[in-house]
């Protein structure tokens, strides 16, 4: 994608955005009232966090020196950085992703391409930054060679880094972006399709999924969905969405 489409992909998710906060009821996103949240009881979920296996992490500096330092998959040996995560370390909101892809294993920064730009925006839409009330990450922490799907064992490898993570920070939520972080944290074996904008639990935090930024970017179909999944997210904070009267 270049720099044109993807001006113009960030421009038309923004008049989504500005059209549902400025007129309540609009019909390019049909403003809802959300209700509180049920978590269904049929559903899968993953177990409260444990304590680490193979090491004993008693904060996030830990958790980075561990990833940065892991050999424990094929991952490890063609990446140039690992990508711990970053963000606020007393977040409202934990947002869990893929994995890194190449601007990330340049930078060692999670979500710092354009997929990564677009989610900045998407969370800024719903008063959320990772510079002050949300902290990004990924199911694994180095790149997936030509960005390919994280494969089970790669998963396994680095959920240790993952769980310990969320228990050093615990987040009053958190936000899978695509489907294999949607999956590897409910516990389905859904698509995201069937996943997304629907509430479980991590233990005792909530958990809703939407679509990846770079499935947006790819597909603009996507973005009025995933504009309805970030407000159920905010209504179930009370987060303010800018602009809304």
């Amino acid at each position: 994608m270049n720099d044109e489409m993807f001006d113009a992909a960030m421009r038309e998710f923004f008049s989504i955005c500005d059209s549902a906060a400025e007129n309540a009821g609009a019909a390019l996103c049909g403003e809802r009232t959300y209700m509180k949240p049920v978590f269904p009881a049929e559903k899968k979920t993953s177990p409260e966090p444990e304590p680490p296996k193979s090491g004993v992490y008693f904060s996030h500096a830990d958790v980075a020196a561990a990833v940065s330092a892991c050999s424990r998959c094929v991952l490890a040996e063609k990446r140039t950085r690992a990508v711990p995560g970053e963000g606020a370390l007393n977040p409202v909101v934990m947002v869990v992703g893929e994995g890194p892809g190449a601007d990330e294993d340049k930078q060692g920064r999670p979500f710092v391409g354009k997929a990564g730009q677009l989610l900045d925006q998407m969370l800024k839409a719903i008063s959320l930054s990772r510079d002050d009330n949300c902290y990004i990450t990924n199911i694994v922490k180095c790149r997936p060679p030509e960005n390919r799907d994280p494969e089970p064992d790669e998963i396994y490898a680095c959920r240790e880094y993952l769980d310990a993570q969320i228990s050093l920070l615990r987040p009053r939520a958190i936000l899978c972006v695509g489907r294999h972080a949607a999956q590897t944290l409910t516990g389905s074996s859904e698509g995201i399709t069937r996943i997304h904008g629907r509430f479980f639990r991590y233990g005792t935090i909530p958990v809703i999924a939407t679509y990846h930024p770079a499935a947006l970017l790819r597909n603009p179909d996507l973005k009025r969905p995933a504009w309805e999944d970030l407000k159920k997210l905010a209504a179930f904070l009370d987060l303010p969405i800018p602009g809304k009267r």
